[in-house]
């Protein structure tokens, strides 16, 4: 089974990506050359302005925020999996009144940006005596925002398992219940691992959004240090490193364990591409 989804590019056509590949990375090159030239002529690249990042004081500070974001990331993703996962089995349900409610809450949350969930946590609930802590404020937004795409992720894998399976399950005996969980659950779970690691990653960098109700993540970490030290570029491109190297390696997980999923769950990663 073929693993692209389009036709495969001809002469012509892999020779104009390749054109457009490095005529692309000579822009970005020299772009970068243009910005490393401006930060030279206005002194930001000066040892001075970088030696506080030298110490121990800085990076235990921003690194306290790491972890707060951490936290909050880990939370969101183990709340927003578990709602995902029962929005999932809502969806699948052979009961349409289990299955409507489930598809209406996927279909409108997607279309709801993070940002405007995080304002109505901020804004809106407080005005109806609901005030919760500052580290809710941004997981609760959070988790409703991704357990929609958790809940698309696993639906994809619950409907990349053989129907056969599911047949041969009840046909032992077993309920419907009993064969999700014994039988399918854990051959789907197995299979979007890395699509779940892939999400994990975009939820990670949503924790910035922190930074709107004043938690004390990593970007917001930065921010207070930059209006504090007066290193404004310094601060920002020290976070932006942080996340770099974070995500980076999450996302080299994600390709590793997708690289070891068998060949057949090729059709599994369409979905969830679509998904």
């Amino acid at each position: 089974m073929s693993t692209v989804l389009f036709d495969e590019p001809g002469p012509k056509a892999r020779r104009r990506i390749r054109v457009a590949t490095v005529l692309g990375t000579l822009a970005a090159l020299a772009l970068a050359a243009l910005a490393v030239r401006q930060f030279a002529a206005n002194g930001q690249l000066d040892a001075a302005r970088w030696q506080p990042y030298a110490t121990w004081p800085m990076w235990r500070y921003l690194l306290d925020g790491l972890w707060s974001t951490f936290l909050a990331a880990v939370v969101a993703a183990a709340l927003s999996m578990a709602f995902g996962l029962l929005l999932a089995l809502g969806r699948v349900s052979p009961r349409a009144w289990v299955r409507g409610p489930a598809a209406t809450y996927v279909e409108v949350v997607r279309t709801i940006p993070a940002l405007l969930l995080v304002y109505v946590v901020l804004f809106a609930l407080p005005r109806y005596g609901l005030d919760l802590p500052l580290f809710w404020k941004l997981v609760v937004p959070l988790t409703v925002s991704n357990a929609a795409a958790y809940a698309e992720i696993f639906r994809a894998g619950i409907n990349s398992i053989e129907r056969g399976q599911t047949e041969a399950g009840l046909a032992v005996g077993l309920t419907r219940l009993q064969t999700m969980r014994l039988i399918v659950l854990p051959q789907a779970a197995r299979r979007v691992l890395p699509s779940l690691v892939s999400q994990s990653v975009g939820l990670l960098k949503d924790t910035s959004l922190g930074f709107v109700v004043s938690y004390g993540e990593l970007l917001y970490s930065g921010k207070v240090l930059a209006a504090y030290n007066g290193l404004l570029i310094q601060t920002y491109l020290v976070v932006a490193l942080i996340y770099l190297v974070v995500n980076m390696s999450l996302s080299k997980l994600a390709r590793t364990l997708e690289a070891r999923q068998p060949a057949g769950s090729v059709t599994l990663r369409r979905r969830t591409a679509r998904a």
